[in-house]
Protein backbone atom coordinates (compact mmCIF):
# COMPACT_ATOMS: atom_id res chain seq x y z
CA UNK A 1 0.00 0.00 0.00
CA UNK A 2 2.95 2.40 1.14
CA UNK A 3 4.42 2.08 -2.64
CA UNK A 4 1.69 2.43 -4.16
CA UNK A 5 1.17 5.40 -2.44
CA UNK A 6 4.33 7.13 -2.97
CA UNK A 7 3.79 5.99 -7.09
CA UNK A 8 0.23 7.82 -6.89
CA UNK A 9 1.89 11.14 -8.37
CA UNK A 10 3.41 9.44 -11.32
CA UNK A 11 0.99 7.00 -12.09
CA UNK A 12 -1.48 9.29 -12.84
CA UNK A 13 0.58 11.34 -14.93
CA UNK A 14 0.02 8.18 -17.07
CA UNK A 15 -3.09 8.32 -17.04
CA UNK A 16 -3.90 11.87 -18.12
CA UNK A 17 -0.87 11.57 -20.87
CA UNK A 18 -3.15 8.97 -21.66
CA UNK A 19 -6.51 10.96 -21.35
CA UNK A 20 -8.50 11.92 -24.70
CA UNK A 21 -8.67 15.33 -23.01
CA UNK A 22 -5.25 16.60 -23.82
CA UNK A 23 -5.11 15.03 -27.12
CA UNK A 24 -5.24 18.68 -28.59
CA UNK A 25 -3.99 19.87 -32.01
CA UNK A 26 -0.69 21.21 -30.49
CA UNK A 27 1.72 18.35 -30.61
CA UNK A 28 4.89 18.11 -29.48
CA UNK A 29 5.83 15.76 -32.57
CA UNK A 30 3.60 13.84 -35.01
CA UNK A 31 4.65 9.98 -34.96
CA UNK A 32 3.92 8.30 -38.15
CA UNK A 33 0.66 9.96 -37.87
CA UNK A 34 0.17 10.00 -34.51
CA UNK A 35 0.89 13.62 -32.34
CA UNK A 36 2.20 13.53 -29.04
CA UNK A 37 0.56 16.41 -27.45
CA UNK A 38 2.16 19.23 -25.64
CA UNK A 39 0.49 18.13 -22.45
CA UNK A 40 1.59 15.02 -21.91
CA UNK A 41 5.67 16.90 -22.22
CA UNK A 42 4.12 18.99 -19.61
CA UNK A 43 3.08 16.26 -17.44
CA UNK A 44 6.61 14.33 -17.71
CA UNK A 45 7.75 18.19 -16.64
CA UNK A 46 6.07 18.09 -13.71
CA UNK A 47 7.18 14.81 -13.05
CA UNK A 48 10.89 15.52 -13.21
CA UNK A 49 10.38 18.82 -11.45
CA UNK A 50 8.88 16.83 -8.21
CA UNK A 51 12.10 15.16 -8.70
CA UNK A 52 14.13 17.87 -8.53
CA UNK A 53 15.41 18.64 -11.98
CA UNK A 54 15.32 21.62 -13.29
CA UNK A 55 12.83 22.43 -16.62
CA UNK A 56 15.72 23.26 -19.19
CA UNK A 57 15.40 23.13 -22.63
CA UNK A 58 18.05 20.21 -22.81
CA UNK A 59 15.29 17.89 -20.32
CA UNK A 60 12.40 19.29 -22.87
CA UNK A 61 14.50 17.71 -25.44
CA UNK A 62 15.26 14.85 -23.60
CA UNK A 63 11.74 14.10 -22.95
CA UNK A 64 10.63 14.93 -26.45
CA UNK A 65 12.92 12.20 -27.62
CA UNK A 66 11.40 9.57 -24.87
CA UNK A 67 8.00 10.16 -25.78
CA UNK A 68 9.06 9.79 -29.27
CA UNK A 69 10.59 6.14 -28.76
CA UNK A 70 8.07 5.40 -26.53
CA UNK A 71 5.41 6.22 -29.22
CA UNK A 72 7.22 3.96 -31.72
CA UNK A 73 7.64 0.98 -30.20
CA UNK A 74 4.38 1.36 -28.90
CA UNK A 75 2.85 1.20 -32.60
CA UNK A 76 5.86 -1.60 -33.91
CA UNK A 77 4.27 -3.90 -30.42
CA UNK A 78 0.56 -3.62 -31.81
CA UNK A 79 1.84 -3.97 -35.71
CA UNK A 80 2.93 -7.76 -34.06
CA UNK A 81 -0.43 -7.73 -31.96
CA UNK A 82 1.75 -8.07 -28.56
CA UNK A 83 -1.01 -6.11 -27.32
CA UNK A 84 -3.32 -8.93 -27.92
CA UNK A 85 -0.77 -11.50 -25.68
CA UNK A 86 -2.38 -12.82 -22.57
CA UNK A 87 0.56 -11.30 -20.61
CA UNK A 88 0.57 -8.00 -21.94
CA UNK A 89 -3.32 -7.33 -21.76
CA UNK A 90 -3.16 -8.46 -18.26
CA UNK A 91 0.12 -6.09 -17.67
CA UNK A 92 -2.04 -3.25 -19.81
CA UNK A 93 -5.29 -4.02 -17.44
CA UNK A 94 -3.07 -4.26 -14.42
CA UNK A 95 -1.70 -0.97 -14.79
CA UNK A 96 -4.77 0.83 -15.16
CA UNK A 97 -6.27 -0.56 -12.16
CA UNK A 98 -3.03 0.80 -10.57
CA UNK A 99 -3.77 4.19 -11.96
CA UNK A 100 -7.39 4.19 -10.91
CA UNK A 101 -6.83 3.05 -7.76
CA UNK A 102 -3.92 5.80 -6.67
CA UNK A 103 -6.52 8.06 -8.09
CA UNK A 104 -8.85 7.93 -6.31
CA UNK A 105 -6.43 7.53 -3.18
CA UNK A 106 -5.07 10.83 -4.12
CA UNK A 107 -8.69 12.12 -4.37
CA UNK A 108 -9.66 10.61 -1.31
CA UNK A 109 -6.75 12.31 0.86
CA UNK A 110 -8.04 15.93 -0.98
CA UNK A 111 -11.29 15.13 0.16
CA UNK A 112 -10.41 14.80 3.51
CA UNK A 113 -7.54 17.39 5.02
CA UNK A 114 -5.68 16.66 8.25
CA UNK A 115 -6.07 19.69 10.30
CA UNK A 116 -3.67 21.54 12.15
CA UNK A 117 -5.25 20.80 15.36
CA UNK A 118 -4.97 17.26 14.59
CA UNK A 119 -1.28 17.66 13.00
CA UNK A 120 0.17 19.35 16.52
CA UNK A 121 -1.68 16.52 18.73
CA UNK A 122 0.11 14.16 16.94
CA UNK A 123 3.60 15.89 17.32
CA UNK A 124 2.72 15.94 20.89
CA UNK A 125 1.74 12.52 21.58
CA UNK A 126 4.96 11.43 19.94
CA UNK A 127 6.97 13.88 21.72
CA UNK A 128 5.51 12.62 24.80
CA UNK A 129 5.70 8.97 24.02
CA UNK A 130 9.60 9.25 23.04
CA UNK A 131 10.65 10.38 26.47
CA UNK A 132 13.05 12.52 27.26
CA UNK A 133 16.38 10.77 27.79
CA UNK A 134 17.77 8.19 24.79
CA UNK A 135 20.10 5.65 25.18
CA UNK A 136 23.07 4.44 23.68
CA UNK A 137 23.01 0.35 23.89
CA UNK A 138 25.63 -1.93 22.88
CA UNK A 139 25.35 -6.01 22.82
CA UNK A 140 27.30 -9.09 22.01
CA UNK A 141 24.79 -12.04 20.70
CA UNK A 142 26.13 -15.81 20.77
CA UNK A 143 24.11 -18.86 20.67
CA UNK A 144 24.96 -20.58 24.00
CA UNK A 145 24.49 -19.28 27.32
CA UNK A 146 27.89 -20.82 28.50
CA UNK A 147 29.39 -18.85 25.71
CA UNK A 148 27.74 -15.50 27.47
CA UNK A 149 28.59 -16.32 30.73
CA UNK A 150 32.49 -16.43 29.71
CA UNK A 151 32.24 -12.65 27.69
CA UNK A 152 30.84 -11.56 30.71
CA UNK A 153 33.22 -12.90 32.77
CA UNK A 154 36.04 -11.64 30.32
CA UNK A 155 34.46 -7.95 30.82
CA UNK A 156 34.44 -7.73 34.58
CA UNK A 157 37.81 -8.40 34.59
CA UNK A 158 38.46 -5.50 32.18
CA UNK A 159 37.73 -6.71 28.57
CA UNK A 160 37.30 -4.39 26.21
CA UNK A 161 33.54 -4.59 25.50
CA UNK A 162 33.84 -3.77 21.51
CA UNK A 163 36.55 -5.77 20.95
CA UNK A 164 34.94 -8.63 22.03
CA UNK A 165 32.06 -7.89 20.17
CA UNK A 166 34.25 -7.49 16.43
CA UNK A 167 34.90 -10.99 17.96
CA UNK A 168 32.55 -13.24 19.05
CA UNK A 169 29.09 -11.12 18.14
CA UNK A 170 26.73 -12.95 15.66
CA UNK A 171 25.18 -10.17 14.70
CA UNK A 172 26.30 -8.68 11.50
CA UNK A 173 24.76 -5.90 11.93
CA UNK A 174 26.18 -4.59 14.93
CA UNK A 175 29.60 -6.43 15.15
CA UNK A 176 31.53 -4.15 13.00
CA UNK A 177 30.82 -1.43 15.16
CA UNK A 178 31.57 -2.78 18.05
CA UNK A 179 28.21 -4.05 19.28
CA UNK A 180 26.81 -0.57 18.48
CA UNK A 181 22.94 -0.58 18.03
CA UNK A 182 23.32 3.21 17.74
CA UNK A 183 20.93 5.79 20.31
CA UNK A 184 17.49 4.95 20.74
CA UNK A 185 14.42 7.27 22.40
CA UNK A 186 13.78 5.93 26.12
CA UNK A 187 10.17 5.64 25.13
CA UNK A 188 10.66 3.65 22.12
CA UNK A 189 12.89 0.81 23.40
CA UNK A 190 10.25 -1.40 23.86
CA UNK A 191 8.89 -1.30 20.21
CA UNK A 192 12.49 -1.46 19.08
CA UNK A 193 13.82 -4.50 20.81
CA UNK A 194 12.02 -7.53 21.67
CA UNK A 195 11.04 -8.00 25.64
CA UNK A 196 13.65 -9.42 27.30
CA UNK A 197 16.16 -7.29 25.68
CA UNK A 198 13.83 -4.20 26.21
CA UNK A 199 13.44 -5.44 29.94
CA UNK A 200 17.00 -5.57 30.14
CA UNK A 201 18.04 -2.50 29.37
CA UNK A 202 15.70 -0.44 30.92
CA UNK A 203 17.00 -2.00 34.61
CA UNK A 204 20.71 -0.86 33.59
CA UNK A 205 22.35 2.32 34.57
CA UNK A 206 24.97 4.32 32.26
CA UNK A 207 28.39 2.14 31.71
CA UNK A 208 26.43 -0.68 33.38
CA UNK A 209 26.57 -4.41 31.68
CA UNK A 210 23.75 -7.11 31.50
CA UNK A 211 23.96 -10.32 32.84
CA UNK A 212 23.30 -13.08 29.74
CA UNK A 213 20.23 -12.46 28.57
CA UNK A 214 17.80 -15.10 26.31
CA UNK A 215 15.58 -14.11 23.55
CA UNK A 216 14.54 -15.57 20.33
CA UNK A 217 17.98 -14.72 18.73
CA UNK A 218 20.10 -16.43 21.04
CA UNK A 219 21.98 -15.08 24.07
CA UNK A 220 23.10 -11.29 25.06
CA UNK A 221 25.34 -9.57 26.67
CA UNK A 222 23.91 -5.85 27.03
CA UNK A 223 25.85 -2.61 27.95
CA UNK A 224 24.26 0.99 28.40
CA UNK A 225 26.80 2.83 26.98
CA UNK A 226 25.39 6.12 27.25
CA UNK A 227 22.17 8.40 28.68
CA UNK A 228 21.64 11.87 27.64
CA UNK A 229 18.54 14.55 27.17
CA UNK A 230 16.56 13.47 23.81
CA UNK A 231 16.18 16.05 21.61
CA UNK A 232 13.53 15.87 19.41
CA UNK A 233 13.31 17.70 15.99
CA UNK A 234 10.65 21.14 15.70
CA UNK A 235 7.17 20.37 14.59
CA UNK A 236 7.68 22.63 11.24
CA UNK A 237 11.07 20.20 10.44
CA UNK A 238 8.47 16.91 11.06
CA UNK A 239 5.42 18.37 9.97
CA UNK A 240 5.36 16.82 6.12
CA UNK A 241 6.33 13.48 7.84
CA UNK A 242 3.74 14.05 10.17
CA UNK A 243 1.10 14.95 7.58
CA UNK A 244 2.51 11.97 4.81
CA UNK A 245 2.22 9.31 7.96
CA UNK A 246 -1.82 10.42 8.82
CA UNK A 247 -2.73 10.21 5.27
CA UNK A 248 -1.15 6.89 4.61
CA UNK A 249 -3.08 5.78 7.83
CA UNK A 250 -6.35 7.42 6.67
CA UNK A 251 -5.88 5.41 3.40
CA UNK A 252 -5.37 2.38 5.17
CA UNK A 253 -8.68 3.18 7.05
CA UNK A 254 -10.31 3.45 4.17
CA UNK A 255 -9.25 1.05 2.28
CA UNK A 256 -10.19 -1.89 5.59
CA UNK A 257 -13.25 -0.07 5.12
CA UNK A 258 -14.01 -0.72 1.56
CA UNK A 259 -12.79 -4.27 2.05
CA UNK A 260 -15.75 -4.91 4.60
CA UNK A 261 -18.51 -3.51 2.48
CA UNK A 262 -16.87 -5.63 -0.26
CA UNK A 263 -18.15 -8.96 -1.42
CA UNK A 264 -14.78 -10.76 -1.71
CA UNK A 265 -15.61 -14.58 -2.66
Amino acid sequence: MLRIFKLAAFAILGALAASPVYAENKAVAVVNGTPIPQERLELHIKAAAAQGQQDTPELRKAIRDRLIDSELLSQEAIKKDLDKQPETAQNLILTRQTVLANAFMLDYVKGHPIGEDVLTQAYETAKKSAGNKEYNVRHILVEKEADAKSIAAKLKKGGKFDKLAEANSKDAGSKSRGGDLGWVPVGSIPTTYVKPFADAVMNLTKGQVSEPVQSQFGWHVIKLEDVRDLKLPAYEEVKPQIMQSLQQQAVQKMLAELRSKAKIE
